[in-house]
């Protein structure tokens, strides 16, 4: 059983599909979650999809860059980390294309998971063999399992995306703005389509902003230093297609010394690694461990057919515990490193400021690419 219809929970259940593993998806809401609305998407995510087999559903047709945009200096990869490619993927698009894959009835929508008990072999959820937590950041398995609620950032973001009725003329180019206690943002997802993000420090006169895309919108557009170009892109934006969420974050610590997995169970995604948005991790990550539970359950469960019950939970508990030596290190370097460069790229002050611009620059762009380039590897490891 998987809780939460999020990106892991998919991709863990049609990894588990490809082998002929069935898996039931047990979401809250009525449909879809589409919170977030897009993310970037980086080079070794693709690899990912690829090894689920939707590596090139019509979302892909993006166009593709080798460098990072800022507002003070361009970027462009060398050596080893040549070529990098970074593009914009709505989250609807992804999630209906992971959906349709999969078998029907495998997701259950309506169902909210309230407590969690043991018996024996079981976890009484809806009895089943294995639970994998992919219920967000108010997991109700993280906490099971004896994580504590994801600390709050100090930051909130906006976050929206604007549709044109012909081509929007902007180059297949990630643009970053950052400094002065702002981050900011876009990306095409295609010739139509632009994701856009505007990270921001949380106060209390901003909280009325929540309930309200139109204060939020005003709230953007009101400082001086945001470029035409970019202005123009907010500014068409419905009010429909704009959020606003508060960023929260598992302490790293957490992630060393906390239980990923315990017996049958074990978490994913933000239930697991809730992270704030500045490197643009957060999607592909979860699809790393989508591919990551998926090899390891599957390698678990393969010939099962003349298990006895007590070494089927064996083997998954093991399974379990392979998956999370595996990731437990990825996630604290993504948490650790996102934590640096967010607090190094929205700080405010003439010393930071300065070596930001002047020192860090340079090094804050090799560790974002340092972290693109992980590889989760393929679904079978054979």
């Amino acid at each position: 059983v998987i809780v939460g219809a999020g990106i892991a929970a998919l991709a863990t259940a049609l990894g588990l599909h490809r082998p002929g593993i069935k898996s039931l998806v047990l979401e809250s809401s009525g449909g879809l979650r589409t919170t977030g609305i897009a993310f970037t998407t980086w080079k070794y995510t693709w690899r990912a999809l690829d090894g689920v087999g939707i590596g090139k559903p019509t979302f892909w047709l993006t166009s593709t860059i080798s460098g990072i945009s800022t507002a003070e200096r361009q970027f462009d990869a060398t050596g080893a980390r040549r070529d990098h490619e970074i593009r914009g993927v709505q989250r609807r698009t992804l999630l209906e294309t992971l959906a349709n894959e999969l078998p029907s009835g495998t997701i259950r929508y309506s169902s909210k998971v309230v407590s969690i008990e043991e018996s024996g072999f079981l976890k009484l959820v809806h009895l089943s063999d294995v639970l994998i937590g992919c219920d967000g950041v108010n997991s109700a398995v993280a906490k099971w399992l004896g994580f504590k609620k994801p600390a709050f950032a100090g930051r909130s973001a906006i976050r929206g995306c604007v549709y044109y009725d012909h081509s929007h003329s902007f180059e297949p180019k990630f643009f970053q703005f950052f400094g002065e206690g702002v981050r900011f943002g876009f990306i095409p997802c295609d010739d139509k389509t632009i994701y856009w993000f505007f990270t921001f420090y949380s106060s209390s006169k901003n909280e009325k902003m929540e309930e309200s895309p139109a204060k939020m919108k005003q709230f953007m557009l009101k400082l001086r230093k945001i470029p035409d170009h970019v202005r123009a892109v907010f500014e068409k934006t419905e009010l429909d297609n704009i959020i606003l969420s508060p960023l929260k974050f598992r302490p790293p610590w957490e992630i060393l010394w906390g239980n990923i997995s315990k017996t049958n169970v074990c978490v994913t995604e933000d239930a697991f690694h809730p992270m704030t948005p500045d490197i643009g991790q957060g999607g592909c990550s979860a699809l790393e461990d989508g591919v990551v539970l998926a090899r390891c359950l599957g390698e678990a469960l393969r010939d099962n057919q003349s298990m006895s019950s007590e070494e089927e939970y064996k083997r998954i508990e093991m399974g379990l515990q392979r998956y999370a030596k595996e990731r437990r290190w990825r996630a604290f370097e993504l948490i650790s490193t996102v934590y640096m460069v967010g607090y190094i790229q929205q700080g405010n002050g003439k010393v930071l400021n300065f070596l930001r611009d002047r020192v860090l620059a340079t090094v804050l762009a090799r560790q974002l690419l340092k972290m693109a380039s992980f590889d989760c590897g393929k679904l079978s490891a054979s």
